[in-house]
């Protein structure tokens, strides 16, 4: 993965994380408070937590107001985000950032063919995050 690839992801005007979660213990919670402290403008989908973090959090991709202007990161397993994947195609997700234990090589190979801009391979937002950010400040 290149920082190409990484910056590219933080083009998007809004993002999502799939598998917000309110467990402070969890990634989910770690990821999605990791775009809420650097100002990114973020929801969290999760169909069985209405809040994280104190932000209201969306049922489904299908629920965000411009999913063409959204890039995705994905906390969920192999089989969630596969299927979630479906939804991310039909509604035109741009960029999807796959955290490590939250895809396969099926997942990478589905979103690459529905031409979306793919971030995986053991890179984390977390540690990685920072290079597309500062190109975001850069704009």
């Amino acid at each position: 993965m290149s920082q190409a690839t990484i910056k590219s992801f933080f083009k998007s005007p809004h993002f999502a994380v799939v598998g917000a979660t309110p467990d402070p213990n969890k990634y989910g919670h770690k990821v999605f408070a990791w775009y809420l402290s650097h100002s990114l403008p973020v929801s969290g989908v999760n169909p069985r937590s209405p809040t994280v973090l104190t932000h209201e959090t969306l049922a489904s991709l299908k629920d965000l107001e411009n999913p063409k202007g959204t890039s995705v990161s994905f906390i969920t397993p192999p089989q969630v985000t596969r299927a979630t994947l479906e939804v991310a195609a039909e509604i035109g997700i741009p960029a999807v950032w796959f955290q490590p234990g939250a895809y396969d090589g099926e997942c990478v190979a589905f979103a690459k063919e529905k031409g979306m801009v793919v971030v995986a391979r053991g890179k984390c937002v977390l540690v990685d995050g920072g290079i597309g950010v500062e190109a975001r400040e850069k704009l």
